[in-house]
């Protein structure tokens, strides 16, 4: 077979990733652990299909935070609300293989105010044009429980692939997972880049914030609303 023209990807750096309404930054306890928790503290529904939480004080999720502050594989960040000027969500990048050209984005949750949102989109946007168009990887994977129903909705609106389903690949919290995989490549990226560009645009969305066509109309074409 032909040899790719390609270069290995690079690794991510702890800098901030900026977007019109949300601005992913490097997690810092002393910036953003009182605003995530707070903005989570009554959702704990946000937990269900992750291998941590809820938390049952301020001060316990706090060490949990300095604990994903101090990795760079998983390299966690804030998901910072433009015009709250606050945190409320986390998202991360894992499993990096910059010599494959892999990289995973993960550990997401979003809290109550963030959830549907046009931020909570964006969001996704920055962390998948940051690694194709900055760092030059060549697939981007989501993976999640085949039981999270909306994490797998949310892969699908987003323009991932499903691969397929993992049997017995983790033990969360004393029981069996069974992982759903999917992913986006290098080529697909332009128009799933072109889609979210469309789809975020001002005009897209009304005085209220409600959106005009939906992601999914926009990336194929469709009248469906997501």
């Amino acid at each position: 077979m032909p040899e790719l023209d390609w270069k290995p990807a690079r690794m991510p750096q702890k800098v901030p990733l900026e977007g019109a309404t949300v601005v992913l930054e490097p997690v810092d306890p002393a910036l953003h652990a009182e605003s995530l928790y707070t903005s989570s503290e009554d959702a704990p529904e946000l937990w269900k299909h992750l291998a941590y939480g809820p938390f049952k004080d301020q001060d316990e999720f706090t060490r949990w935070l300095k604990d994903r502050a101090a990795t760079d594989d998983p390299l966690f960040y804030a998901l910072v609300d433009r015009a709250a000027g606050e945190a409320r969500g986390m998202a991360s990048y894992l499993r990096m293989e910059p010599q494959h050209g892999v990289i995973e984005i993960g550990h997401i949750w979003f809290a109550p105010a963030l959830q549907r949102t046009r931020q909570a989109t964006e969001a996704i946007f920055v962390l998948a044009r940051h690694a194709f168009d900055d760092l030059g990887y060549r697939r981007l994977e989501w993976k999640c429980d085949s039981l999270n129903g909306p994490s797998r909705r949310a892969a699908e609106r987003f323009g991932f692939t499903f691969e397929g389903i993992f049997r017995q690949h983790m033990v969360t919290k004393g029981r069996n997972r069974d992982t759903a995989w999917y992913s986006m490549t290098d080529g697909e990226w332009p128009l799933r880049r072109a889609a979210f560009e469309a789809w975020l645009a001002p005009e897209n969305f009304d005085a209220e914030g409600r959106q005009r066509r939906s992601l999914g109309e926009y990336r194929s074409g469709s009248t469906d609303k997501d």
